[in-house]
């Protein structure tokens, strides 16, 4: 079973409000995240909170998503990357991270990660515009262990410091897995651009 694992913990503090609320659309900045996994070809969504937790538990808990709480979130990145990977049951094959704060990712770059993952029998999926790294990276969980023991401050690129030949980078044509959304130029600036085209959350499960 692949699961797709939300990181929906951080603090938003360059933004100055907590992003992942902020309108997208007909939608939140963090439902469109979470609807693009539902959509996409993954089997469950995990979300993992943290900073400002139980208004972005109010806002996924309609969606019949699982959701696990970071109590370490001011650690950082991986701090919810490893509260996921402990959260998700022994059955787990892979976990696809996705960004709570891209919202402007359509499902078929999630699926592209899933497919590359059963055709290449790679363990490390990361997709690429152009030659350059983005983001969702999928993780085997036979890594799981692992992922739990790395030192917090250097974050999962020390994972895939260690088995580069285990890594499949798998090409996409969205140079939106480049981006995210950190500060409120970036926010005014995707708002501009489609202020109509809101993503709107799927119920599945």
């Amino acid at each position: 079973m692949i699961w797709a694992v939300v990181l929906a913990a951080g603090e938003s503090r360059r933004m100055g409000t907590q992003k992942l609320l902020l309108p997208f659309g007909e939608t939140t900045i963090v439902r469109a995240v979470v609807g693009t996994a539902l959509a996409s070809r993954v089997d469950r969504v995990l979300a993992v909170l943290g900073a400002d937790r139980d208004a972005v538990r109010q806002e996924l808990e309609p969606l019949g998503i699982d959701l696990a709480v970071n109590e370490d979130f001011k650690m950082g990145m991986l701090s919810s990357v490893q509260a996921g990977f402990r959260a998700l049951p022994a059955d787990a094959e892979a976990a696809v991270i996705m960004l709570s704060d891209q919202p402007f990712l359509p499902a078929r770059v999630a699926d592209a990660v899933v497919d590359a993952f059963k055709r290449s029998g790679r363990g490390i999926i990361i997709p690429t515009f152009q030659g350059r790294r983005g983001h969702p990276v999928l993780v085997d969980l036979k890594y799981r262990d692992e992922v739990l023991a790395l030192d917090l401050s250097d974050g999962l690129r020390q994972l895939m410091r260690s088995h580069p030949g285990d890594i499949f980078e798998a090409a996409v044509d969205d140079a939106n897995i480049l981006r995210d959304m950190d500060v409120p130029e970036d926010y005014a600036a995707e708002t501009a651009r489609r202020p109509q085209d809101g993503v709107k959350p799927l119920l599945r499960h």
